[in-house]
């Protein structure tokens, strides 16, 4: 049986025909990245994208709706490592900072990575963002589809990425749904945090802003991370995505990406052991998610399943008065229509936010056609993970 998350990734003959043009301006000598070259490229991509680019910010209809190197360590080592303006994409071309390449080894194996270290020179601790890809995706992929590096040297963040190993995964999914990659300090989980400690303690990172993101399978690896390592992660970005604990194996992740509740379902006849994930989150780990409502690969009631089991965390926490919920809809430049939820506490602050992309399937909302599995048509889910990133602090971590 194929693994989880095997579709074939589409075939963009409009980047073929963009790519053709800028090899041509490239070899007659001209700068694509820069000046006049540049808004000549970023012409040609706005007229090969079928609804526009999507990179001016979105705006919201007027009334909204208001609801209710390799080092080799233990595989459980649990020691912890050491906004303004709204963020923007561009078009893709190489970025002015280091690309690193290197591998981490631990108990549970070993899994190489990059880290994207900003041009620009900083005294203060930079923050991560740790980025998984989805299935067939790699590290460079991924970097071109999001354009994450871009935004890093807009606001001086360090970007990681974990690659999946062909060995561990056909497709190079992210093994989400198997019961010992959803544990702490075993598995594909502590290798990821592993690496993600590693880099902080390399690069003298602030311990306090450090959060993960995702896309497919990436997303549901974000979500186990959010759960098993909640001290790590400040936040979770989870782009169609599944929630914690909808599967146990092949069958029941098929299941679940399709809609279905038999993981979930497996999962509660099992006993809460060592071995078993829970198949409900208890960290209230504040979390942003993306899912189109077409998306035929992983359904979106899987999208808003994570929003659930979030909320549910955040209302089991003590003293807690429960979140409020506020709902608007608007569209972005390139025409993508979608509606925004945003859940925020007592205190006004932003714990869960949901975006529902209206017409949107399996793909990164706003992303370079560079990449594979994006959608240039926006709103640009990368802009949008990094604001709400950058606004939540990691409170589980003393001073």
């Amino acid at each position: 049986m194929k693994p989880p998350f095997n579709a074939r990734a589409p075939s963009f003959d409009a980047d073929a025909i963009k790519a053709t043009i800028q090899r041509a301006l490239v070899s007659a000598g001209l700068d694509t990245t820069t000046g006049p070259m540049h808004g000549v490229t970023e012409t040609i991509r706005r007229a090969l994208c079928s609804r526009g680019l999507g990179q001016a910010a979105p705006s919201f209809d007027s009334q909204p709706v208001v609801e209710a190197t390799a080092r080799v360590v233990p595989a459980g080592e649990d020691t912890n490592p050491a906004s303004g303006r709204e963020p923007s994409i561009r078009g893709a071309q190489q970025r002015p900072g280091g690309f690193e390449a290197h591998e981490f080894s631990n108990g549970a194996g070993s899994r190489a990575y990059k880290v994207y270290v900003p041009a620009e020179k900083s005294d203060a601790p930079r923050a991560i963002i740790v980025m998984l890809h989805g299935c067939t995706q790699s590290a460079d992929d991924f970097a071109a589809g999001t354009q994450l590096n871009r935004l890093a040297d807009e606001h001086g963040f360090l970007v990681v990425y974990p690659e999946q190993a062909a060995h561990a995964n056909a497709s190079k999914c992210w093994n989400w749904f198997k019961p010992e990659n959803q544990r702490r300090g075993v598995g594909e989980p502590s290798l990821i945090a592993g690496i993600v400690r590693e880099v902080a303690q390399s690069h003298g990172a602030d311990p306090r802003r450090i959060y993960v993101a995702g896309l497919s399978a990436g997303a549901a690896m974000a979500v186990v991370l959010g759960e098993t390592y909640p001290e790590l992660f400040a936040a979770v970005g989870a782009h169609s995505g599944l929630p914690y604990g909808s599967a146990h194996d092949i069958p029941s992740a098929l299941a679940a990406m399709k809609g279905g509740l038999s993981g979930t379902a497996g999962l509660k006849k099992v006993a809460d052991t060592a071995r078993t994930p829970r198949s409900k989150t208890v960290q209230a780990v504040p979390v942003i998610v993306f899912h189109g409502d077409r998306d035929h690969t992983v359904q979106q009631t899987n999208g808003a399943r994570i929003v659930q089991q979030a909320r549910d965390a955040h209302g089991a926490r003590a003293g807690d008065a429960g979140l409020r919920a506020r709902t608007e809809a608007g569209v972005a430049s390139g025409g993508r229509r979608f509606s925004r939820t945003v859940h925020t506490d007592t205190e006004g602050q932003a714990r869960i936010e949901s975006w529902t992309l209206h017409g949107a399937g399996h793909a990164w909302s706003g992303g370079h056609p560079s990449g594979s599995y994006t959608d240039c048509t926006g709103p640009e889910a990368s802009a949008e993970m990094v604001r709400f990133f950058m606004a939540v602090p990691n409170t589980a971590l003393s001073p």
